[in-house]
């Protein structure tokens, strides 16, 4: 179930099925509200379109936006200013988890990632954001 104060998801993969499954995790699993956008230019119009999420779900690895870039952009616009971010990534060395921790993540989920404890990840992580 979803941790209070924590509803609205913005989920930002470029790959249909994984963001057909995160859906699914999401939303039948877990009780949030997903909004999927398939590259970083789709998020940012979301924003620009007055979707203000809880938390921001980034892909790294895209194309012409990766996911650090897409936060970047997210991070010049007033309502995801300060939006807490986790990176889902198949890349999770030591030195590329430092990375995304000090682009300011809460946490990063390796891919392939459980649907069924997706959910239970993100609360964890919201729990542990302050």
């Amino acid at each position: 179930m979803a941790e209070s104060g924590l509803k609205h998801i913005l989920y930002v993969e470029d790959d249909p099925d994984i963001r057909t499954v995160a859906k699914i995790s999401f939303e039948i699993v877990g009780g949030f509200e997903l909004n999927c956008c398939a590259s970083g230019m789709d998020a940012l119009q979301q924003i620009r379109n007055g979707y203000v999420p809880d938390l921001l779900l980034l892909d790294v690895m895209m194309p012409v936006m990766d996911g650090p870039t897409t936060l970047f952009e997210l991070r010049k616009m007033a309502p995801t200013a300060n939006t807490p971010v986790v990176f889902m990534t198949a890349k999770v060395q030591s030195v590329e988890l430092e990375y995304y921790r000090n682009l300011g993540a809460l946490g990063v989920i390796a891919k392939p990632f459980d649907p069924m404890t997706l959910s239970d990840q993100i609360n964890e992580m919201w729990a542990r954001r302050q």
